[in-house]
């Protein structure tokens, strides 16, 4: 039967031209796109600078400009006094907003209720928020928020963790696992030993501050502009401060100038004030961070203590641990529940611990809260079991790549810390054997041995360490997305969904999947910005879960759309519904076809629906944190690295000569994104293990707050030989969109073996003793260790 509207002799040969005019495909070669290496969907706009960031988006008539004003003199004190006459009286000042002026509640916490947005009784850090100015232009902003005049009772800040442990003040309970009895397992153990390092926080470094554009709508009704990673939370936060339901405010994010989790809570203090303005002068409001304010007054990677002792065989093999964790957490809770919760869960990083206790408290100290940063916790605790390894391996003068090893999960050794079964140990053994191999581990050892004995002033150092990095939220109830699909009767499609475009390629990945669902070439995807009034109540693009989770709620509104195509076709052209198939941009049946454009509008005008709605909870997830029981991953993704290094024992300077990386990532959905995640995040990784260096002076102020005096890794810094490639995989065994793995953070991880590169090359000047070094390894803290270790030697 010929399907009407096509003329004769037209079949499944004929495929429509996409409306754009480009990007023909021949009928005969079947559209699929996930697996494919597309370029990111802003690719162009990105290099040419034609992408639409916030503070690019066109201003209405009548913006104005809000900056906020803090007391620059103190750390910690009780605010006697503020005198704003002088910021009123500046000139184009608009309006000046303080505490008094929150029509809801004064509270921009994620959860916990602890975070005023404006100090009106006490200040707890250097730069907290007392006030915003509101005026013509953002300059204007700016000198007048320095003309208040502030009286305060300075009281003694406590800054350290020594502080904080002094003074036994934390910002949430302790928190601890327990697996077997480590107290017997120590005490039984042949061997033991205790270790100690400190671990540094990072600075997120967005190329994009902290940035929102409020703008009124009728009566209490709100649009925000941000660059959040939340814009759920965000429209929370907003309403709550406005005092009106979450109807009434709609938040957009089209793309962000990256987050890294800076984005995640953080954004919600500019985005409710930039809307306060709003609501009191009922204009426009654009609030964007000078860099220096987004340094000073947002919360970085936790920097941590970590402590342990660690029992052991005489062989190398694990007996027993006890691992404490010391987070510095800021003023607030923020996200510190999650985050170090996450340290926990990866204190074991790929490795089987018998019995086993892992402890966490988190401290409250007088600086900017800390908060989410990629790998959520995670890195520190993979860290300090890294470290934890090369102690072992140095006690027993062992290469420490055996020592890992011997140590890995495997049959019979496969329960964590936390009583969840690791289901792939076999995926991380096959990756340490593979790099082990590729990399060609044991000969460059040799040759770095010879190189050393040979040179007085540089030392080369090589590692080898895993990554087994846990996919899912480990609150239960963040593990949700949905998807809006729209199919119009051209056979184009609009896309929306919760998830957040931050560079990451998320936009396009989930194109893809749905583009594979309803056989169209990508140019016939749209996905429009992300808005908390198309696609409600979503979780924060985070975890490492955007792709699994709104690729999977797109697939299933696809998939809903395809089906009821499927069935009006079977009924209307009198073909076996089993039979309907789509590619290409065409409808396949039998040995004809109709464009899905034809198709679409053919039923659209027998009144059926071409949009859907998708829906997707994570199964699997079962964790009960008071207990401390269940399963908190769908999975883990796995991973490792072979770092080579060169340091200057006169200078304490550095060099990465040669990565090597073999990545787990499932059925990839797209091999060129994930190969850019891979590589991003492992120079992010490195930047915080070895340049990245917070430093608070002893009065409480941040005084590395710019890009003088913080150095994140640059182009320079990238290794010239840099082997990425992606494990063979046999693709992931849990329920996932294609097979496939989450890339976001766990190749962050990854650069531990650079950490653990440096380590060997300074461990070499003293066989036998550990060497002192703490992260991040700067120079000054490489030549620190260097001449501790000469001394040793020479001792």
């Amino acid at each position: 039967m010929q399907p009407e509207g096509l003329t004769r002799g037209e079949t499944r040969e004929a495929a429509e031209t996409p409306a754009s005019g480009e990007g023909r495909v021949a009928a005969n070669a079947p559209t699929h796109t996930v697996g494919e290496a597309v370029a990111h969907d802003s690719a162009v706009g990105h290099v040419s600078g034609r992408a639409t960031y916030v503070d690019d988006i066109l201003e209405p008539a009548g913006t104005l400009h809000v900056a906020p004003g803090w007391a620059r003199d103190a750390t910690r004190a009780t605010l006697v006094g503020l005198d704003l006459e002088a910021v009123r009286s500046a000139p184009d000042v608009v309006a000046v907003l303080t505490a008094e002026d929150v029509p809801g509640s004064n509270d921009v916490s994620p959860a916990l209720g602890d975070e005023p947005m404006f100090a009106d009784d006490e200040i707890v850090f250097w730069g907290q928020p007392l006030f915003a100015v509101v005026a013509t232009s953002r300059d204007a902003a700016r000198r007048a928020a320095r003309l208040a005049s502030i009286e305060t009772d300075p009281l003694a800040p406590v800054l350290t963790i020594d502080d904080a442990l002094g003074v036994n003040d934390t910002v949430l309970p302790d928190y601890q696992f327990r697996k077997g009895s480590p107290e017997t397992g120590l005490a039984t153990a042949r061997e033991r030993f205790s270790g100690r390092m400190e671990i540094g926080g990072q600075e997120h470094f967005y190329l994009e501050g902290q940035v929102s554009l409020a703008v009124p709508g009728e009566g209490p009704e709100i649009t925000v502009h941000t660059s959040s990673q939340h814009p759920s939370e965000t429209q929370h936060v907003i309403a709550r401060v406005l005092g009106v339901p979450d109807a009434a405010v709609t938040v957009e994010v089209r793309r962000m100038g990256g987050g890294f989790g800076g984005k995640e809570s953080q954004a919600n203090h500019w985005a409710a004030i930039a809307a306060l303005a709003t609501r009191i002068t009922g204009r426009p409001c654009k609030l964007r961070l000078d860099r220096d304010d987004d340094f000073i007054m947002t919360g970085k990677r936790h920097d941590m203590r970590a402590e342990w002792t660690l029992g052991h065989d005489p062989d190398g093999l694990i007996r027993a641990v006890d691992m404490r964790f010391f987070a510095r957490c800021g003023y607030s809770a923020d996200l510190s529940l999650g985050v170090v919760d996450r340290t926990m869960f990866h204190a074991d990083s790929s490795y089987f611990y018998p019995d086993a206790m892992i402890h966490s408290r988190r401290l409250r100290t007088n600086s900017c809260s800390n908060t989410a940063f990629r790998g959520f916790g995670g890195p520190q605790g993979m860290l300090a079991a890294e470290r934890m390894m090369d102690q072992l391996a140095i006690r027993l003068g062992l290469d420490p790549l055996d020592v890992r090893k011997r140590n890995l999960y495997r049959e019979g050794r496969d329960v964590t810390p936390y009583g969840m079964k690791v289901e792939e140990h076999g995926v991380l053994h096959e990756i340490l054997e593979t790099l082990e191999h590729t990399s060609d581990y044991r000969a460059r050892r040799a040759r770095i041995a010879d190189f050393n004995r040979e040179n007085h002033i540089q030392k080369k150092g090589l590692a080898l360490t895993p990554v087994k990095f846990g996919i899912s939220f480990t609150l239960k109830h963040l593990n949700q997305a949905g998807a809006l699909v729209h199919l119009y009767t051209d056979g184009s499609v609009q896309l929306n969904h919760g998830g957040t475009e931050m560079g990451q390629g998320l936009f396009r990945k989930v194109s893809q999947v749905v583009a594979d669902v309803l056989g169209l070439t990508l140019d016939r995807v749209r996905v429009t910005a992300t808005n908390t009034g198309k696609v409600p109540n979503t979780g924060p693009t985070a975890a490492s879960s955007g792709t699994d989770l709104n690729g999977m709620a797109a697939r299933i509104a696809a998939e809903k759309i395809r089906d009821r195509l499927v069935t009006f076709a079977a009924e209307r052209f009198d073909v076996d519904p089993a039979s309907v198939t789509f590619s290409d941009n065409l409808v396949h049946f039998g040995s004809e076809a109709v464009p899905i454009g034809r198709l679409a509008r053919e039923a659209h005008l027998a009144r059926l629906p071409l949009s859907a709605t998708g829906f997707y909870a994570t199964p699997t997830i079962t964790w009960d944190r008071p207990s401390a029981s269940g399963r908190p991953f769908h999975y883990f993704a796995y991973g490792a690295a072979c770092s080579e290094v060169t340091i200057d024992t006169m200078t304490g300077e550095m060099r990465v000569d040669r990565v090597d990386v073999l990545h787990d990532v499932g059925h990839s959905l797209n091999p060129a994104l994930d190969i850019g995640q891979i590589e991003g995040g492992f120079v992010q990784g490195m930047g915080w293990l070895t340049t990245e260096e917070l430093f608070w002076d002893e009065s409480g102020r941040l005084r590395t707050h710019a890009p003088s005096t913080y150095k994140i890794p640059t182009a320079s810094d990238v290794p010239e030989d840099f082997r990425v490639d992606l494990y063979a995989s046999r693709g992931n065994p849990s329920p996932t969109v294609g097979r496939s793995k989450a890339v976001g953070e766990p190749p962050l991880m990854l650069a531990i073996s650079v950490f653990s590169a440096l380590h060997d090359a300074i461990a070499g000047l003293a066989p036998g003793h550990l060497p002192p070094l703490d992260a991040p390894a700067t120079p000054e803290a490489i030549l620190a260790a260097v001449t501790l270790m000469k001394k040793a030697r020479r001792a």
